[in-house]
């Protein structure tokens, strides 16, 4: 006769159960099929790949602890997200590298109307010059921009001003334009 086959949600239950009794087979499984898109996440919010990795399994070593606790409210890939996006949080207000360096009277809004210069470049070299920010202008930046955090929801996370969070932004903003720019111009001249 056929055998039947299980449906994937009814393995991946499998797996978080397996997990929450701390089997290592399981915990390897759920690491390889989650760590990387996780570490696309820890690259934009670290300064170097070392830094990346020091949080993935941090991440994911909080993960493990805490799975039993996955109540399939939403989903397995969103609530390993929150948790990873939570550690690397964490370990920059640790860091206490979080400040404003503008005065918000001074903030005014960029214009990043023109053409679309981000499709003409990598993934890889907008990470790069996401890694290149400043601590706090990372931060914010990656909680704004891809997380969809509110000002008010970034301040409290990082135990800034909603002030503090608007100013970073918009000198990650104004850097990355810049970089942006750069990177545009350089490539306008190797192609003469």
């Amino acid at each position: 006769m056929f055998k039947r086959l299980r449906s994937p949600e009814s393995e991946m239950n499998d797996l978080i159960k397996l997990c929450s009794k701390n089997d290592r087979r399981a915990q390897n499984e759920l690491f390889r099929l989650f760590s990387p898109k996780m570490m696309n996440v820890c690259l934009r919010y670290s300064k170097s790949r070392e830094e990346a990795e020091d949080t993935l399994v941090e991440g994911f070593m909080k993960v493990f602890d805490h799975i039993s606790e996955f109540r399939k409210e939403g989903s397995l890939e969103g609530w390993i997200r929150k948790i990873i996006v939570n550690t690397a949080v964490e370990k920059f207000r640790k860091k206490g590298m979080l400040y404003a360096t503008l005065h918000m009277e001074e903030i005014k809004e960029i214009d990043f109307s023109g053409p679309d210069v981000l499709s003409d470049m990598s993934a890889d070299e907008l990470m790069h010059m996401i890694q290149a920010l400043p601590a706090g202008y990372r931060m914010v930046f990656n909680l704004y921009a891809f997380e969809g955090l509110k000002h008010k929801e970034i301040a409290e996370k990082l135990g800034i001003s909603e002030g503090t969070s608007k100013s970073n932004l918009y000198d990650a903003r104004a850097i990355l334009k810049k970089e942006v720019e750069l990177s545009r111009r350089q490539a306008k001249v190797s192609n003469e």
